[in-house]
């Protein structure tokens, strides 16, 4: 069997609201769950060009003590030619308790400090981005202040 490549489809940079974010712990639950809301964002790469469309969506993090963050984020994107795109962003970022303590703070971090990677899914009306439902993808992630980059990689 032919070996399996990644070949970089397009970038992300997702903003988010300014102000405090939703957290709290669940009944007996040992995690804490969180939200944050989308202001917007920018899409950018060889394959796929556009914007994340305000106020389309969030992420919904199941944060543990362990520094392991488990991501659940749906949310809009805009082709630059107007076809929406339905993301379903899914990853898990790990990072030593006090560096995600500076993350949550909103200090950048150095990408040697975290382990950030997703697996998105995409739906997307037939036409020139119906690719997007018919490939895999895989991608890594990189908070930056209010701001998160990604960057995702099409499995060849």
């Amino acid at each position: 069997m032919q070996k399996p490549g990644l070949e970089l489809a397009f970038s992300v940079r997702l903003d988010f609201h300014d102000g405090p974010r939703t957290r709290f712990t669940p009944g007996p639950a040992s995690f804490t769950r969180g939200f944050v809301g989308l202001a917007g964002g920018v899409v950018e790469g060889p394959r796929l060009a556009g914007k994340v469309v305000p106020n389309s969506g969030g992420d919904w993090p199941r944060m543990w003590a362990s520094g392991l963050i488990e991501f659940e984020a749906h949310y809009m994107l805009e082709a630059d030619d107007g076809t929406p795109i339905y993301i379903h962003n899914r990853g898990l970022a790990w990072s030593p308790p006090e560096v995600l303590a500076r993350v949550e703070a909103g200090e950048t971090v150095g990408p040697e400090e975290t382990y950030c990677r997703i697996t998105p899914r995409f739906e997307a009306p037939a036409g020139p981005h119906d690719w997007l439902c018919r490939t895999i993808f895989v991608g890594t992630a990189e908070r930056r202040g209010a701001s998160t980059f990604f960057d995702y990689y099409a499995v060849t």
